[in-house]
């Protein structure tokens, strides 16, 4: 959930920010600029319960490509000015993740393959809710409406850290506006004078209620 839900967190102070309140396209070209210039190498785990997926995080600035063993699988993320697209990565060369595919769960979690191409960046309908403290951070409250029933999420609601652009939450709704799934940052880390997610934790809940089913860790490390 940068990732992405998460991806990294890159704390460079955004000019935008710090002047009149912005819009939501001003944040999330931010956010997008922020994502797309990072260079990582770093190791990785899904966490769920007793099952531990480890992966592997490589990113060249917009190209960003998840490799997992037994079976070797990559999956391989291009965050473009316009859209993001998600490939499945072989030996001859690169194939498109359809939509279908994108609600495929990765690895028996539930994270999906949708929750890493993040399509919701580019949705042209979106809106500033306001300002909200997200564990200390002072964030935009945006909320993002999905331009067509491929997206598993009818609507999404993200906190972006005012100073760094970071996203700190993620809450996706389903097609009768009720929430499914929230990633939130719980942790970052330092690594070479640089801010980089830590822990994000993923909860999937019971539609219309406040029950969460599962719940999911994506952690990074050095």
């Amino acid at each position: 959930m940068r990732s992405i839900f998460v991806i990294g967190l890159l704390c460079a102070a955004l000019s935008v920010f710090a002047e009149s309140p912005p819009s939501a396209k001003e944040i999330l070209d931010s956010v997008r600029m922020v994502e797309s210039r990072q260079q990582i190498d770093l190791q990785g785990q899904l966490r769920q319960n007793d099952l531990v997926i480890p992966f592997r995080l490589v990113q060249n600035g917009p190209l960003i490509r998840y490799s997992f063993t037994n079976p070797d699988e990559t999956l391989q993320l291009r965050l473009g000015e316009n859209s993001s697209r998600l490939d499945l990565a072989t030996e001859t060369g690169a194939e498109k993740v359809g939509a279908s595919k994108l609600q495929e769960q990765i690895r028996g979690t539930i994270v999906t393959c949708g929750d890493l191409a993040f399509k919701f960046l580019y949705w042209p309908e979106a809106r500033v809710l306001g300002e909200e403290n997200v564990r200390t951070r002072n964030c935009w409250k945006l909320q993002l409406r999905a331009p067509s029933r491929e997206s598993q999420y009818s609507n999404v609601l993200l906190w972006v850290d005012k100073t760094s652009g970071a996203l700190m939450r993620m809450e996706g709704y389903n097609w009768d506006a009720q929430l499914v799934k929230r990633f939130e940052v719980v942790s970052a880390q330092k690594i070479e004078r640089r801010w980089f997610l830590k822990q994000m934790r993923i909860e999937q809940f019971q539609p219309g209620t406040n029950h969460v089913q599962a719940r999911a860790y994506l952690e990074i490390k050095r």
